[in-house]
């Protein structure tokens, strides 16, 4: 249990918005495995109460990309990701648009992962079809650099937000997490 990380709690139980350096050092715990399952609940469900700030979001996302696993990806490649968690149960639209795109010339570096509070996440559409969806960083490079196109599994390249998936599939909700991908 993360002492630091209830100060973040505190904060937004007070309404406060946490500065994009808080924000910033909050996930970085998340990431590392410093926050218990509780506290982690709680944090996501006062930021979507509440609703993140841009500041936050950045933060985030700073934090998510000092963790991840890189690849390497050619000049004008883009990446396509679902937000996933509409509620709805609609259909993934990211995974075929990935794939239309690539089939129109685009070199595409799809990244998703199994549905977290939606029907299908992108991981899931692509293992029904046979497509293998845990490939090394190298792997997928190569694809992208040999066919136009990849998927990088979150699992594979985001191998810290292990820490949040448990939580972020029981509470079933859209979270910060829909928002950066």
């Amino acid at each position: 249990m993360s002492e630091d990380f209830k100060s973040y709690i505190a904060a937004l139980v007070s309404g406060a918005p946490l500065a994009r350096d808080e924000a910033k050092a909050a996930f970085s715990l998340i990431f590392r495995g410093d926050a218990t399952p509780a506290q982690l609940g709680a944090f996501l469900m006062g930021l979507r109460l509440r609703g993140e700030t841009i500041d936050e979001i950045i933060g985030a996302a700073e934090a998510m990309r000092a963790a991840m696993t890189p690849v390497e990806a050619p000049a004008g490649a883009i990446d396509i990701v679902g937000t996933g968690g509409d509620g709805a149960g609609t259909y993934n639209i990211s995974t075929l648009a990935a794939i239309i795109a690539a089939a129109a010339g685009a070199i595409v570096a799809k990244h998703g992962g199994k549905a977290a509070s939606s029907l299908s996440g992108s991981s899931d559409v692509l293992g029904e079809l046979g497509v293998k969806v845990g490939v090394s960083p190298d792997a997928a490079a190569a694809s992208l650099q040999d066919a136009g196109i990849c998927f990088m599994a979150a699992t594979t390249h985001h191998p810290a937000m292990r820490h949040a998936a448990p939580v972020r599939s029981e509470l079933g909700v859209r979270t910060i997490f829909n928002l950066l991908g």
